[in-house]
This record gives structure tokens, C-alpha cells and sequence, in this order.
């Protein structure tokens, strides 16, 4: 995001890039039915005896949880009806705040994971079913991670999920290290030493993991000191989001650009630029969905660009902060390298990455990389009075090493094409070729004569365009890459053929 920050260095007080929210998901060694089938069998049961057991065991859950608030005072609620749970927290800590500790225990009836006993030909087997179980919130103010809530359903196999704020745990460390800020919500509006808070907010992957979270569901769940002594939860990441906050001066500094902003990334990021902004190239084996979202909301509005389950958007905070956050949902689609096994041998390469909590760190790298990319993107967007002065330089005709090089028009239709050749989102991870412009800007060759023509041609425009700066040569290689000088004019090129001159031509005459 170098460029972007560059660009509008006179503005931006500084980043800061960080988890926002994470939910983490934990499983008992019981998540299937031959493992439950088991043990029952330990416990000495048969599998008739499944059901009384079970509801015994659960019934366990809920007692512990009303207990849990009556000894720290909190209230314990059940919930009637769709309620959002977050408002309802924060209308009792602006009423009975707390600064450490419980702050309430709600109780929902929600579909989650179970088992059943199953009946048919020959003996009966436990099989799973997804039903409706009461499922308790457990919500605490934590002095390390701030308001959090651990969620447990109080029915085998008890999957417990935990849900924190990584800028909620990055303010928390600024405290304790005395660096100065200013919070809104889940949000930073000013830090004192952004250098010094983004090396904090990298520590987060760090932490132990398994041991913090086993902890937490041992306070929620009482089975783990007795029926499940021994066993342990397997944590995954269930879902990630990542941001990277650009801190504006003011809301005016942000006002006048989050517009032009916003209209650029809804009207000219592609389905190849979406996945190449997530590390991916679209490919004829690629299965699935890309799409854009744009939603005004309070009291602004955001673009979200979706890859399957996985997502990035762009909005903007308190109107002087833009984020821009990319969210994982499914990691498999990322690479992470490790481990593992090719044609039979155990060998250290790329693989695709599973949601285990050791990965958390890849989580992060794969999204601040998206972000990056993503801004890098949007660095285009500026006051085009600069730009016009560029188009019309760029029309003129270049002399180098003795050799005239004619400009290029940006009204001509053939100009245009070679732009948006160029400007192809699969084009920004590598570069391109010749031999991938002559497949946008030439019919296939019939003969190899035909062929050389074509590829000496598409020599010459490389050439053209480089010695206007729109491209540059990447080292040690035959690949070109687009210059930033060429971002801009291309991309204010075609912005305004698109955009711009349909609608003047539109209008009425004067």
C-alpha cells in the first residue's frame, strides 16, 4: 500500500493493520457418531441407555452457568425472539457497567450440532442430526482481550465457540505499554506510534492459542473436570477478518476521496482483479462464484467483493478512518507451506490450508497481503485535473536514442483496447508477456510467418509504451510490468471513455 500512502502522505496521520474479528470454534474428540458409540461403551452404557444419559450430562450445563452469574452478580437472561446480542450486552454495561470480568450469561434455543439414536434393521446407532439445543452466551470483559463472549451448546458433543476483537486486544497492549491513542467502537482514530503499535498487533499470532482457549471452555463447561477429564478441545478458525486502517487527518480529508473511492472499486474491479486481490488467477478450473456488493449504510456506504466464502471490502469508519478488511471463511482456497505428502513421499511444499489455529499466522500474511494489494489498487483515485495534464503529455509524440515514437490517442478505439489489455487484473501478480497481448490484441495466427509478424509487431508497441513510461521491464526476465505513472493514465483513460464521455454526450447541448 506504499502508493496509496504516498500519494495522500499530507493527509494520513498513519496504518495500522490487525485482526478484527476472530471466532474460534472448539471440538471434543466425540464429533462423530462411531466416537460417541465408544464412549458410551466406556461408561459402561448400552446404547438404549444413550438418551436418559445424555439429557442427564446436559442438564449439567445450565446449572453451572446460572451459578457462574448469581456468584459474580451478573444477570442471566433468556433471550424470546431474534435479538441482536451485542446491543443488548452494551445496554447493560451503559446501565450496570463493569470494568473486569462477567458481564452476563444469555441463553438462546438455536439449531447446532447433535447426536440421536437411530433405529432400524439390526442393532441401534447413534447418528448425527442437526437440531435445536439451548445454547448459552457467555459474555466477559477480559483483561487482555476486552468484551469477548465464549458460546457453548449444552447438548453432546458441546462444541464451544469463542469470539474476540483484535483491536479491542491491541488497545489493551497500548495501555500497557504507554502508547497513546484514540478509540471508537472497534476502531482507531489517532496512535501516537503507529511503527511501535503495528509490531504489538503482529504479536497476536503468537499467543498459545490451544492453552487460552482451553481455558475459557473449561469456565463454561463443568464436564471437563469430570466425565470429559482427559480429553481436550481441537481448536480451528472458523472465521477471520483482517484489516488494514488508513488514518485520515480529519473527516474533511477523507470526505471529498472515499466517493471517487468507492465508485471506482464498484465500477472497475473485475472478477480477475476480486481474486487477484486474494492471491488467486482466474482459470478455466476454477469453480465457484466472484462477485461485488456495493450497500450504502449508516452513515456512509461499503463495497464488498466476494470470492466464494471469502470476501473483501472497504468502508470507512467515523469518516476519517478507511478500512479496507478482508475476511476468511474458507482457507482452503489459500496455500499455506508445510508438511505433507507428494506421490507418496513426505516432502515440505504448498498446500492448501486447513483452519487449524496453528495457521493463524498465514491468516494474517494472506490478508494483509490482499490489503495491500487492494490499495495499491485504489491508488489510482485522484483529483484527474493532474491526470488530464498526463493524458495530454501522453499524446505527444517521444524522442529517444534518435527515434521518434508517436503518442497515443486517448480517443482511439484501437488505443484503448491495448489500455485494457494491459490493465487486465491477472497482469498484476507477474506482469505479462508479448505472447499474452498478442492473445487480447490479435487473431490467431494460420502460419508461422504470420505468427512472427504479429509478435514483432506487439515488440514494437512494448517498446512505445515503455519509452512513455506506461511500462517498465522486470529484471531478469521477459515479463513487463505497468509503472505507476502508467496505472494512473490508463486507468483515468478508460474511466473516462466508460464513464465520463457517455454521459457528457448525453446531456443536452448547451
Amino acid at each position: 500500500m506504499h502508493h496509496f500512502i504516498t500519494k495522500h502522505h499530507d493527509r494520513i496521520t498513519g496504518t495500522i493493520s490487525c485482526f478484527d474479528r476472530v471466532l474460534f470454534k472448539g471440538h471434543l474428540p466425540l464429533g462423530w457418531p462411531d466416537a460417541m458409540e465408544r464412549f458410551i461403551a466406556r461408561q459402561g452404557l448400552r446404547l438404549k441407555d444413550f438418551a436418559g444419559f445424555v439429557r442427564r450430562q446436559s442438564e449439567r450445563i445450565k446449572p453451572h452457568a446460572k451459578d457462574m452469574a448469581a456468584r459474580a452478580g451478573r444477570p442471566y437472561l433468556y433471550l424470546h425472539g431474534p435479538i441482536r446480542k451485542e446491543d443488548r450486552v452494551h445496554a447493560l454495561l451503559r446501565h450496570d457497567p463493569v470494568t473486569e470480568g462477567l458481564v452476563c450469561i444469555l441463553a438462546a434455543v438455536e439449531a447446532c450440532q447433535r447426536f440421536k439414536l437411530a433405529y432400524g434393521e439390526g442393532r441401534p446407532r447413534i447418528v448425527s442430526a442437526r437440531r435445536k439445543c439451548l445454547c448459552l452466551y457467555v459474555y466477559f470483559l477480559d483483561r487482555q482481550f476486552g468484551l469477548m463472549h465464549v458460546r457453548i451448546a449444552t447438548w453432546f458433543p458441546f462444541p464451544v465457540q469463542v469470539c474476540l476483537n483484535g483491536h479491542d486486544w491491541l488497545a489493551r497492549q497500548m495501555d500497557r505499554h504507554g502508547i497513546g491513542y484514540r478509540q471508537i467502537d472497534n476502531a482507531f482514530l489517532r496512535i501516537d506510534d503507529p511503527a511501535r503499535a503495528q509490531r504489538m498487533a503482529d504479536r497476536f499470532v503468537k499467543r498459545n492459542w490451544p492453552r487460552i482457549l482451553s481455558a475459557l471452555a473449561r469456565r463454561v463447561n463443568p464436564l471437563m473436570n469430570t466425565l470429559l477429564r482427559g480429553m481436550d478441545y481441537y481448536w480451528v478458525t472458523q472465521q477471520a477478518e483482517y484489516a488494514t486502517d488508513v488514518m485520515f487527518t480529519r473527516p474533511a480529508a477523507l470526505q471529498g476521496l472515499y466517493q471517487p473511492l468507492l465508485t471506482h472499486a464498484t465500477c472497475r474491479f473485475s472478477a480477475e482483479d476480486v481474486m487477484t486481490f486474494l492471491g488467486r488467477k482466474l482459470t478455466g478450473r476454477f469453480a465457484g462464484d466472484v462477485g461485488n456488493h456495493c450497500r450504502k449504510r449508516w452513515p456512509g456506504a461499503r463495497v464488498r467483493h466476494r470470492m466464494k466464502e471469502n470476501g473483501i471490502k472497504m468502508y470507512d469508519k467515523h469518516g476519517c478512518v478507511l478500512r479496507v478488511e478482508t475476511t476468511i471463511n474458507r482457507p482452503y482456497e489459500f496455500k499455506v507451506r508445510r508438511r505433507g505428502l507428494r506421490k507418496g513421499k513426505s516432502v515440505i511444499d504448498w498446500f492448501p490450508m486447513a483452519k487449524g489455529v496453528a495457521n493463524l499466522y498465514r491468516y494474517a500474511q494472506v490478508s494483509r497481503a490482499a490489503n495491500r494489494r487492494y490499495l495499491d489498487a485504489l491508488a489510482v483515485v485522484d483529483d484527474p485535473t493532474a491526470a488530464r495534464r498526463q493524458i495530454q503529455a501522453l499524446a505527444e509524440p517521444v524522442h529517444h536514442k534518435g527515434r521518434s515514437y508517436r503518442g497515443f490517442n486517448p480517443a482511439c478505439a484501437a488505443d484503448l483496447q491495448i489500455f485494457a489489455a494491459v490493465m487486465r487484473g491477472e497482469h498484476l501478480l507477474q506482469g505479462f508477456r508479448n505472447q499474452d497481448l498478442r492473445h487480447h490484441l490479435a487473431a490467431p495466427a494460420r502460419t508461422a510467418p504470420a505468427a512472427r509478424r504479429i509478435s514483432a509487431r506487439i515488440s514494437r508497441l512494448l517498446k512505445r509504451m515503455h519509452v512513455h513510461g506506461l511500462i517498465a521491464k522486470v529484471p531478469r526476465s521477459r515479463r513487463w510490468r505497468v509503472t505507476q505513472n502508467g496505472q494512473t493514465l490508463m486507468s483515468a483513460i478508460l474511466t473516462l471513455h466508460h464513464e465520463n464521455y457517455p454521459q457528457a454526450l448525453l446531456s443536452p447541448a448547451a
